[in-house]
C-alpha cells in the first residue's frame, strides 16, 4: 500500500488504524496479522495493539480458527446513519449562506435522481428581489445548465447510459446530440458552465460541479440570475469567482 503524503500534524496511531481498515476493505477477504502488516508495509508487532483496539471497538472481527481479521458491518451501519446527501446539505449550509450574502443572489444545490436533476437545497438571497428554485423540484438533466454540469462529472460510459434513457435526448437529431456532448466536454475542461436558461426566459445560470468522478457524491452548485441584472449591478466574473471559492470549500468538507 502506498504511503500517504505527509501532513502538517501527524497522528501515527490513527494512520495505522485507517491503513488497516482501508487495506481490508480493498482486499475484501479475511487476512492474518502478518498478511495485513505486509500489505500496509509495517511489521506485525507495529499493528498488534491497533488490531486489538479495532476488534474491541467492533470494527474488525477475528475468526476463531485461523485468526484472520475481516471488517465488521460497523462501518456500513455508521455510513448509513445519514445518507451522503444529508451530509452534503449539512456541510454546504454555511458556505452557501456566505455565497448568497457575498453575491446577493440565491444559490441552490442539485443531484441526479431517476435520471433527472433534483434540487435538494436552496439558500435564499438576502436581497428583496431574487430568483427562487424550490427544493424538491425536478428538471430535465439534458436541458439545464446544472444538469449538463452534473453530466460532466460522470464517466463517459455512465453519461451515455443516462442520456440513452433521457426522453429529450432520444428524439433530438444528430446535430443537437453532438452539440450537447460538445458542451459537456467543454464543461469538463473549463470546470463550470454559464449560459442562458433553456427552460426559463430571462434567466442566466452559472453552475460548478461538486465531488469528482471517483467521489461518492456528485452534485452541482448553481446561481440563477435575472439576465437583465447582468447588464447592471451583477458582474459575472465576480460571481463566478465567489461560486468557485464556495465549490472549493464544500469539496474540502466532503473530502473530494
Amino acid at each position: 500500500m502506498a504511503k500517504t503524503t505527509p501532513t502538517k500534524y501527524n497522528a501515527p496511531a490513527l494512520d495505522k488504524g485507517l491503513d488497516i481498515i482501508e487495506y481490508l476493505s480493498q482486499e475484501g477477504v479475511p487476512l492474518t496479522q502478518a498478511e495485513i502488516a505486509q500489505g500496509i508495509d509495517r511489521t506485525p508487532s507495529e499493528i498488534y495493539r491497533m488490531l486489538i483496539c479495532l476488534e474491541e471497538r467492533g470494527y474488525l472481527i477475528r475468526g476463531t480458527s485461523a485468526g484472520k481479521y475481516r471488517l465488521s458491518l460497523k462501518m456500513y451501519n455508521l455510513s448509513h446513519t445519514h445518507t451522503p446527501f444529508d451530509e452534503l446539505r449539512r456541510v454546504a449550509h454555511h458556505p452557501m449562506q456566505q455565497l448568497a450574502e457575498a453575491t446577493r443572489q440565491s444559490c441552490h444545490l442539485s443531484i441526479m435522481n431517476n435520471d433527472q436533476l433534483l434540487v435538494i437545497y436552496q439558500m435564499r438571497s438576502p436581497s428583496p428581489v431574487s430568483l427562487s428554485i424550490e427544493e424538491g423540484t425536478h428538471f430535465p438533466i439534458s436541458m439545464t445548465t446544472s444538469g449538463k454540469t452534473l453530466l460532466s462529472t460522470f464517466s463517459k460510459e455512465k453519461r451515455e447510459t443516462i442520456l440513452a434513457r433521457d426522453k429529450h435526448f432520444k428524439v433530438w437529431n444528430k446535430k443537437q446530440k453532438e452539440t450537447l456532448l460538445a458542451t459537456i466536454k467543454a464543461i469538463e475542461k473549463d470546470g463550470y458552465k454559464c449560459s442562458k436558461s433553456e427552460l426559463t426566459s430571462g434567466v442566466t445560470d452559472i453552475a460548478v460541479p461538486l465531488g469528482s468522478k471517483n467521489s461518492y457524491i456528485n452534485a452541482v452548485l448553481a446561481i440563477s440570475i435575472f439576465s437583465s441584472s447582468l447588464e447592471g449591478e451583477v458582474d459575472i466574473e465576480t460571481t463566478l469567482k465567489a461560486l468557485k471559492k464556495t465549490q472549493h470549500t464544500i469539496n474540502q468538507l466532503i473530502g473530494s
